[in-house]
């Protein structure tokens, strides 16, 4: 059996976890055993239903007043109470900030190593081959996985997510944790929401990026038109940001957001390796840049060597005809 871990949030699953729960499902089916998932909070049993769509075939509910916001060190105590019990073949979690720092509390409780941000994942003998990412996406180790049972998390962004050919509601295992006052001495207590106008990055199906080239915060009006004409989201360079000209909350990149649309056009960016890991999951890129040798043109999809200025009125008035 795998046990799965659920990344939840305001009640609402992570996207990404499904991309997760994808992915293992061929994991356990070749391991010949059924697929679990462990699901933390103070009011989470409505989520529980939904996760036989993805193969999940029983889900070990920990219900618990104390649970209502994020505790990463009694999230990690719930789920070593689970894996005490149950005995798994590997405890699996989602590649995003919180599940990775869960789990890697999980390692730090049970003495096992941890394998995070796995790209493909091998099972073999007595250890697992398995390829992740490393220094933020830059590099890609590959490596044998060992202990009892096996650690990790998936990097599901970009995961394309396919439902189970057969889902069916999954068996509700009730647990009760034995957490203590030391678990749950870290936790959220408050939030301060950023101010948001239409689509998020993450869930963008185009997004619109501009970078040094867009030459001022004045230059970006032409790539908000854009987006709003293709019902996308405005993104930015690290370097746009440091001039001040947008919020840090849309810069993509390695200290900033990862996205994965449909598209991504990236206006005036050269490409530099940490925007290209923030970016490199979308499905098409278009680079817009008058440098036809900036590493964001020879990586991407499509290009347009020329001047942004001119080519996005240009591409808008072309997208205006076919909208009629």
């Amino acid at each position: 059996m795998i046990l799965t871990l659920i990344e939840h949030d305001q009640g609402v699953i992570d996207p990404q976890t499904f991309g997760m729960l994808t992915a293992v499902r061929g994991l356990a089916a070749e391991q010949g055993g059924a697929l679990h998932a462990i699901l933390i909070g103070a009011d989470v049993a409505g989520l529980a239903a939904g996760l036989g769509d993805y193969g999940v075939t029983a889900v070990h509910l920990i219900e618990q007043e104390s649970l209502d916001a994020y505790a990463p060190n009694a999230w990690a105590a719930c789920v070593v109470e689970v894996m005490a019990a149950e005995k798994p073949t590997a405890v699996v979690g989602v590649g995003t900030e919180r599940s990775n720092e869960v789990m890697a509390h999980v390692a730090a409780r049970t003495d096992l190593p941890l394998a995070a941000n796995c790209l493909a994942v091998q099972p073999e003998d007595d250890a697992w081959f398995v390829t992740r990412m490393r220094w933020g996406g830059t590099l890609h180790e590959e490596a044998r996985l060992h202990g009892e049972p096996k650690l990790l998390t998936i990097a599901a962004l970009g995961i394309e997510v396919e439902t189970a050919p057969s889902g069916s509601a999954p068996e509700i295992i009730a647990v009760i944790p034995d957490l203590t006052d030391a678990d749950l001495l870290v936790r959220v207590i408050s939030r301060v929401e950023p101010e948001r106008k239409g689509i998020s990055l993450t869930d963008a199906p185009v997004v619109v990026s501009g970078g040094r080239g867009v030459g001022s915060a004045e230059g970006f009006a032409v790539l908000e038109q854009l987006a709003a004409l293709l019902n996308g989201a405005v993104g930015c360079s690290r370097v746009v940001t440091n001039n001040g000209w947008r919020p840090h909350a849309e810069q993509i990149g390695q200290t900033g957001t990862r996205v994965a649309p449909e598209l991504y056009i990236a206006c005036g960016i050269s490409g530099a390796i940490q925007h290209w890991v923030g970016c490199k999951g979308a499905k098409q890129i278009l680079a817009i840049n008058t440098d036809a040798e900036a590493p964001m043109v020879t990586k991407a999809d499509y290009a347009v060597i020329g001047d942004l200025h001119e080519v996005i009125p240009a591409l808008m008035a072309e997208i205006e005809k076919l909208k009629g």
